[in-house]
């Protein structure tokens, strides 16, 4: 499985910047709706996310970029987080044909902020993550357990009660 980041565009207006970027993710956006809008998936690519609200107005905080709100949310589509020292990041999920995504992704900041190659390498981190699952981030399937471990189904390492051995 692979993905692609096309090439982000960056914008300065006095002294906002504004990033975009554009990545096709070949996997269902209700699947990697979870990457971008909860504690678990944006940890696994993106930043920890110490904090996470998942509704409108609710308090975020991203270890690596701030504390804020949640400025937009549209479940399964749009994750829009507003904190203090990183500006606005902005998480859009289209569908892209039957199994494939295009997340539309936008930072807007002022003074410092993330560089394009900084937010290139959280992408690739993504894209990669889902190159081992269907379900992305956090969502791997549990291993069976080998032949005779207790807990597998239909196998009981000790007799049942009354049960002949």
């Amino acid at each position: 499985m692979s993905g692609s980041i096309e090439q982000g565009i960056s914008q300065t207006h006095g002294n906002t910047h504004i990033l975009h970027f554009v990545v096709r993710i070949p996997v269902r956006a209700e699947d990697i709706w979870a990457a971008v809008a909860t504690p678990e998936g944006l940890g696994g690519w993106c930043t920890a996310a110490d904090v996470l609200e998942p509704r409108l107005d609710g308090l975020v905080a991203l270890r690596d970029l701030g504390t804020g709100r949640v400025t937009a949310w549209d479940v399964d589509r749009v994750a829009e987080y507003t904190v203090e020292d990183g500006g606005r990041i902005r998480f859009h999920l289209e569908r892209d044909g039957e199994g494939a995504a295009v997340l539309r992704f936008t930072h807007e900041f002022q003074g410092e902020g993330e560089s394009e190659s900084g937010w290139r390498t959280r992408f690739e981190r993504l894209i990669e993550n889902f190159a081992g699952s269907q379900d992305g981030p956090g969502h791997e399937p549990p291993e069976p357990p080998e032949r005779g471990e207790p807990g597998e189904p239909g196998e009981p390492t000790e007799p049942l009660p009354g049960q002949l051995t």
